[in-house]
C-alpha cells in the first residue's frame, strides 16, 4: 500500500483543481512544513486533489470494460477482458492500479483532515464545507475499495510506509458502517445543488451523499433503505437539491449540457487543459478513430426494444431482423454506431465528410467495413457513440465531463426497490419508469403504460433490462451484475457480433470463487504478510 506521498506530489496534483488552473504562485518546495503550507486556498487545492483520484475517465472506461456491454477487441491483455475470460491473476495490473489510486485519494482526504488546526482560518463556513467534501471522498473511497476488494486496511488518519507496512485488513462490514455514519454525517453540512454559484459546479452536494449512502444499501439488496434514500431526492427536493430528467437523452452527453437540472456529480474536465481522449480507441476510423478497441457487443445492442415496446424476442414483436436497427429504442443510436448509421443527424461535431457509416462488407467500401476480428476495426461490427465529444477538428481529445451520478439512475433503483419489496405498480412506474421512457423518445402505449397482469419474475426482468439501456458505458453495470448474481448468465460462450461478423474469438468465463471480489495485488502482499489471505480463487 504506497500510502507515503511527499507534498511536491501533492502541490503539482493540487494544480489540477475540478475548476481549471489557479495562479497562486508557490514557494520553494524545500521551505514547507505543516504549519507553514496550510491556509484556506492550499487546504481547496489538497481537497480538489481528492476529487480528482475520486474519479476519471481511465476509471470509468476500465469500469466499462468489466460490465458485458463491451469487449476489448483488441488489447488481449486488458485487464477487463482477462478478468472476464478468467485469466487474471494476482498480479493482473488493474487490480494495483486501482488500489494504489483509492489510496492516494484517501492520502490527500487524511493529509488535509489532520491539518486543519494548522490552517488560519479566515472563512470558517468554506472549511467546514471542505470537510465535509473530504469526508464525502474519503468515504467513496473506501466503499470502493470494500466492494472491489472486501477486506481491505482501514485507517482514519495519515500513516506513513512504517505503519503501511504492517496494518491488517478491516471487514467488509465495518468500512461500509463507517462509510454510512460518515454520509449520515455530512448531508446537513454540504450545500444542495440549488444553492451552488456558478464557479461551484461539480462541488459535492447534499444530493450526492444521499445518492452515495443508498448505493451502498443497493449493492447488499436493501430494498427498505433503498426506497426511503431515493425518495429523499424524489419528494423532498427543497430540502435535499432540485432535480429532473434531461429533456434530450443524447444531450445529457454533449458538452453545451453540463451541470443540467438531472446530474448530481460529476467528474469535471476542461476544455483544451483537463481533458481525455480515450474514446479515440472506440468511434470508427473514418472519423479519426485509431484502433477499435472497446466496442459494443451485440447482446448490448439486442436489450433495446422496438419503438412499439416489444423486446425483439417478446412474441407477437415488432422487430423486424431484415432491418434490425429501424424502429428501436432511440437510445441505442444514441449510444451504439451500426451499419447504416446516420452521423450526420446524429452527431454534432465538425466532421467534413457526410453519409453513412457503413460496416457491412458486403456493402461497404469504406474503412469502416468490417474485416474480422485481426484488423484495426471493431471486432465485433458496431462502435460507439456515447461520450463522443471531441473539442477541435483532429482531435479526440474531449473536455466533456464525465456524469458519476444523475436522477435518472435515482429512479430506476426506487422502481427496483419497490419491486423487490412486491410493491412495483402503476403508481410507482408512472413516477420512475414512465418519464424515463418520455425522455427517451418512445410514444407508444405499450412501451409507457405500466405492464399489468406480469408477474414479479417478468416485471424483474423489465426493469433491469431499462436500467442496462439507460445507463450503458456509464460504468454501471458490473456493479450490477454482481448484486444480482448473474455472472454465469452474461460472462459464458462466445462474445457475438453484428449480423454479419464472422466469430469473434473471444470467449467469456465466469469462475465464482473469484468473480466476486478482485485479488489483493500480489506486490502489497509482498510488502505486507498481514494482507493475507489472499481472497478466493487468486
Amino acid at each position: 500500500m504506497k500510502s507515503n506521498k511527499y507534498i511536491s506530489v501533492i502541490i503539482t496534483a493540487s494544480v489540477l483543481t475540478i475548476s481549471g488552473c489557479n495562479s497562486l504562485e508557490q514557494p520553494p518546495i524545500n521551505q514547507y512544513t505543516d504549519a507553514n503550507y496550510w491556509n484556506e486556498e492550499r487546504a481547496e487545492f489538497m481537497v480538489n486533489s481528492a476529487y480528482a483520484a475520486m474519479y476519471n475517465a481511465g476509471r470509468m472506461w476500465d469500469d466499462v470494460s468489466m460490465g458485458d456491454d463491451v469487449i476489448n477487441g483488441r488489447s488481449t491483455n486488458n485487464p477487463g477482458r482477462l478478468i472476464k475470460t478468467g485469466q487474471a491473476t494476482a498480479s493482473t495490473s488493474r487490480f494495483n492500479g486501482e488500489w494504489d489510486s483509492m489510496y492516494t485519494g484517501i492520502k490527500f482526504c487524511h493529509l488535509f483532515l489532520d491539518n486543519i488546526a494548522n490552517i488560519d482560518v479566515k472563512n470558517p463556513e468554506k472549511i467546514s464545507r471542505l470537510t465535509a467534501e473530504a469526508r464525502f471522498v474519503r468515504a467513496y473511497l473506501f466503499f470502493r475499495l470494500a466492494t472491489l476488494y472486501g477486506d481491505v486496511p482501514f485507517f482514519t488518519h495519515d500513516i506513513l510506509s512504517s505503519e503501511a507496512r504492517t496494518i491488517g485488513k478491516t471487514s467488509k462490514e465495518e468500512i461500509i458502517g463507517f462509510v454510512r455514519n460518515e454520509l449520515e454525517d455530512i448531508i446537513q453540512v454540504l450545500p444542495k445543488r440549488d444553492d451552488l454559484t456558478k464557479e461551484e459546479n461539480g462541488r459535492i452536494t447534499k444530493g450526492a451523499a444521499v445518492m452515495l449512502l443508498a448505493r451502498t444499501w443497493l449493492y447488499e439488496n436493501n430494498w427498505a433503505e433503498v426506497e426511503r434514500l431515493t425518495g429523499l431526492l424524489i419528494d423532498r427536493q427543497d430540502e435535499y437539491g432540485s432535480y429532473s430528467l434531461f429533456p434530450s437523452y443524447r444531450g445529457l452527453f454533449e458538452e453545451e449540457n453540463e451541470y443540467n437540472s438531472e446530474v448530481i456529480l460529476d467528474r469535471a474536465f476542461v476544455p483544451n487543459f483537463i481533458t481525455w481522449s480515450d474514446i479515440q480507441d472506440m468511434i470508427p476510423l473514418s472519423r479519426d478513430g485509431r484502433v477499435s478497441d472497446r466496442v459494443p457487443v451485440q447482446a448490448l445492442v439486442d436489450c433495446y426494444l422496438t419503438t412499439g415496446g416489444y423486446a425483439i424476442d417478446e412474441e407477437g414483436t415488432d422487430y423486424d431482423p431484415g432491418h434490425p436497427y429501424d424502429n428501436r429504442d432511440p437510445r441505442m443510436t444514441a449510444t451504439v454506431i451500426y451499419d447504416g448509421y446516420d452521423w450526420e443527424a446524429n452527431v454534432n461535431d465538425w466532421f467534413p465528410t457526410k453519409g453513412n457509416i457503413e460496416i457491412n462488407p458486403a456493402t461497404s467500401t469504406t474503412e469502416d467495413a468490417y474485416a474480422g476480428p485481426n484488423s484495426n476495426g471493431s471486432v465485433t461490427g458496431y462502435y460507439l457513440r456515447k461520450w463522443y465529444a471531441p473539442q477541435s477538428k483532429g482531435s479526440a481529445s474531449s473536455g466533456l465531463n464525465l456524469i458519476m451520478m444523475r436522477y435518472a439512475d435515482v429512479l430506476l433503483m426506487n422502481a427496483e426497490a419497490a419491486l423487490e419489496q412486491g410493491r412495483l405498480d402503476e403508481t410507482v412506474w408512472n413516477r420512475t419508469i414512465r418519464p424515463i421512457r418520455q425522455r427517451a423518445g418512445f410514444t407508444a402505449d405499450r412501451a409507457l403504460d405500466f405492464p399489468s397482469g406480469k408477474t414479479q419474475d417478468e416485471l424483474r426482468k423489465i426493469v433491469r433490462n431499462e436500467r442496462r439501456c439507460e445507463l450503458a458505458i456509464e460504468g454501471l453495470r458490473y456493479f450490477d451484475i454482481m448484486r444480482w448474481d448473474i455472472g454465469a448468465e452474461v460472462f459464458s460462450g462466445e462474445v457475438q457480433g453484428a449480423y454479419f461478423t464472422d466469430h469473434t474469438g473471444i470467449f467469456l468465463k465466469h469462475i465464482p470463487e473469484r468473480n466476486y471480489l478482485w485479488a489483493i495485488p500480489q506486490s502489497e502482499i509482498d510488502l505486507n504478510e498481514n494482507l493475507k489471505p489472499q481472497n478466493p480463487g487468486y
